[in-house]
């Protein structure tokens, strides 16, 4: 059966609202599942005047180490910044400018800039950003990322059904291996459809090992006539499990991290569903990432005026003690405000 892709839904929310922010500390977290038991987790209500803590540098080899025991030394020590990030639309399309609708018009420059700010207030080493546009947009962000002093040089664009909006993963290290998911289609009320954005798959290697990265931009909160959206987004997710299984299942020590924009909350089955049941190999840890008024929301809804946390980073158990846990946490300077609707996220791996 020919695989019906979806329709876009043109969305040109204004981003955050008033002004940001004061500088606060960064709150600690302990190294655990920070998704809970899964049976709710109550968040205070979002301020508008949060800012970044920034993460300290991993300590230096003694100098008077021998050459074996500083390279062991900088091993251990060494670490690995993982951003990721909605970039709200890098891409060429219909938008409306002082009120008119104007097509085939690029991200506003001052977004372009302030969302490559906050990029760089972050200090990624592997970046995974979703609602980019094609090739011609990922080298417009490596440009804007370099121009302002920060090197990405290496990239995999994953591109799915949506012909608009694709995911790609930026690397200061080589991409390794690539694997394009195929049969990622669903059936709902007797008709077919495919999975929009697809599952982007890279591994890197790193200075603090090799990892594994799915990458995910699920069906927005949007309702389409095709269908139910929220159904929709769990069959996605029902795929993506599918994908993690046959990973897990393989090796069950795979240092996966699955990230990106899920569009659901936490307790939703869309994210039970990727989380997997129980504690067992099988199932993910959940980083429940904060910024630094302790807050959890990831994504400003202008339309529905609601903060929420759909943007998530989760891990495989052989990862549960290979995260900084005290420094991992949501990005949100001043550079934030204006970049995109979306906040971004830190992660940051060790060995």
């Amino acid at each position: 059966m020919e695989l019906r892709n979806l329709p876009i839904i043109l969305k040109n929310a204004p981003g955050f609202l008033g002004a940001f922010f004061l500088v606060a500390a960064g709150t600690s977290c302990k190294e655990r599942d920070q998704g809970g038991d899964w049976t709710g987790q109550s968040q205070s209500t979002p301020a508008l005047a949060p800012a970044l803590a920034s993460a300290p540098k991993p300590a230096s080899s003694p100098a008077s180490a021998g050459p074996v025991a500083k390279a062991e030394a900088a091993a251990k020590g060494a670490l690995v910044r993982l951003v990721t990030y909605n970039v709200e639309n890098w891409l060429t399309t219909d938008r409306y400018v002082d009120r008119k609708l104007v097509p085939g018009t690029p991200k506003p420059e001052a977004e372009r800039r302030k969302v490559t700010e906050a990029i760089l207030s972050a200090k990624p080493d592997i970046l995974g950003i979703s609602e980019i546009g094609n090739e011609r947009d990922v080298k417009d962000l490596q440009k804007y990322l370099s121009d302002a002093g920060m090197e990405l040089p290496h990239f995999y664009l994953n591109r799915g059904s949506d012909l608009t909006r694709s995911l790609v993963i930026l690397s200061r290290y080589p991409i390794g291996k690539t694997v394009a998911h195929e049969n990622l289609s669903y059936h709902l009320g007797g008709r077919e459809y495919a999975m929009l954005r697809g599952i982007l798959d890279a591994s890197i290697d790193t200075p603090a090992g090799a990892f594994r990265f799915l990458g995910v931009h699920l069906k927005s909160k949007r309702e389409v006539e095709d269908g139910d959206q929220e159904e929709m987004r769990r069959q996605e997710a029902h795929l993506l499990r599918r994908e993690i299984d046959s990973i897990l299942e393989a090796d069950p020590q795979a240092r996966l991290v699955v990230y990106g924009d899920f569009n659901d909350t936490r307790n939703s089955p869309t994210m039970k569903t990727v989380h997997g049941s129980g504690r067992g190999s099988m199932s993910l840890n959940m980083i429940a990432l904060k910024d630094s008024r302790g807050q959890y929301w990831t994504h400003y809804w202008d339309y529905q005026d609601t903060y929420t946390r759909i943007d998530y980073v989760l891990v495989s158990q052989a990862l549960r003690r290979s995260i900084e846990w005290d420094h991992s946490k949501i990005i949100d300077n001043e550079a934030v405000a204006g970049a995109s609707d979306h906040r971004p996220l830190l992660v940051i791996l060790k060995k």
